[in-house]
């Protein structure tokens, strides 16, 4: 089989960047649209001091059709992996326009010119938001649809979108990946989340605590049915993740149509294990509060990834031990 090049968008962003070294590592070419909005440029040469392979990357906006049309006019492309959209839920239900805007809009010109070009391969980054606040868990990929803020609401469109696309065209292969809770970083501390100021995840939150420059975490919830009170969610290492792109693309070889995949571990975890968890072998304090319930947030959430376990041959590795202490290891860098 031919070497082939496989399009990143958001190829810098968290989950984007590792995925690139993933690819690299497996033998594939890849070229990396990022428009910088939520990532930074330093990340091109940690990507290529990790792999000794310097990918080609160009700077623009993926709304801008013509100028997707020209990356593939120019270049023998196999395949995409869409990663780039905006991703903050608080941010989104503030500006929905925005979301609506960048995260739809530029899916549709990315799909548009790919169907221009007959090129049929497509990974879309999905969420388990498209899953809404449901409780029943674990949750396997049939399970009822529903968005309970604008973000899911984008990932959601995007997924019913691609859905049509195969029902009008069997040439499509589409993969949807539904991610639970990305977590860690690269075992090297070269690649991870970059912090914000105030993160809306738990574990940037827990980092910014950990080195001081938070005073404490807010816990939403101390009273919920869950061993010691508080949510519990399926947290999933980053680079386990970026592997299942690559066994996603192999796949997709092989299998046409429209294939959904749940990405986590299968196992829930409360907010105070983590924080417990984090403490423990990293060897800090992290001060929390409790507070009242957040509107909106589940009790209880977890994949079912037997589907992604057994079609794509593939499975998450890393403990939560791993997660926490290659988190810190990337957090203290700043």
């Amino acid at each position: 089989m031919k070497k082939q090049t496989i399009l990143v968008t958001g190829g810098l962003g968290y989950i984007g960047s590792h995925t690139s070294v993933a690819l690299l590592e497996n033998g594939y070419d890849i070229i990396i649209i990022d428009n910088l909005t939520n990532s930074n440029i330093s990340v091109l040469g940690k990507i290529e001091e990790l792999t000794k392979k310097k990918p080609l990357f160009y700077n623009f906006d993926i709304r801008e059709k013509l100028k997707i049309r020209e990356v593939l006019d120019n270049h023998s492309i196999d395949g995409v992996i869409h990663f780039a959209a905006f991703k903050k839920i608080t941010e989104s239900i503030e500006d929905p326009l925005l979301y609506y805007d960048n995260n739809i809009i530029g899916a549709i010109k990315l799909i548009e010119a790919f169907q221009e070009k007959g090129i049929y391969k497509f990974i879309f980054s999905s969420s388990a938001t498209v899953y809404g606040n449901t409780n029943k868990s674990p949750v396997k990929e049939d399970a009822p649809r529903f968005s309970s803020n604008p973000y899911g609401a984008t990932k959601l469109m995007v997924e019913n979108i691609l859905y049509d696309l195969v029902s009008a065209n069997d040439l499509w292969k589409i993969g949807v990946l539904r991610y639970f809770n990305p977590v860690g970083a690269h075992p090297s501390a070269l690649l991870g989340e970059i912090p914000e100021k105030i993160p809306s995840n738990l574990m940037p939150y827990i980092n910014l605590v950990a080195n001081g420059d938070l005073s404490h975490l807010n816990i939403f919830g101390g009273d919920y049915n869950t061993p010691d009170g508080t949510p519990i969610r399926d947290y999933i290492h980053v680079t386990d993740l970026a592997e299942a792109h690559v066994a996603a693309l192999i796949k997709l070889e092989v299998q046409k149509g429209f294939n959904a995949f749940n990405l986590g571990t299968g196992n829930g975890v409360t907010v105070l294990e983590m924080i417990n968890t984090f403490e423990k072998c990293n060897g800090v304090k992290v001060k929390y509060k409790i507070v009242g319930r957040r509107e909106g947030d589940a009790e209880s959430i977890y994949a079912d990834p037997s589907k992604a376990n057994k079609t794509l041959k593939w499975k998450a590795k890393k403990n939560l031990i791993e997660m926490c202490e290659d988190s810190w290891r990337w957090q203290k860098r700043f």
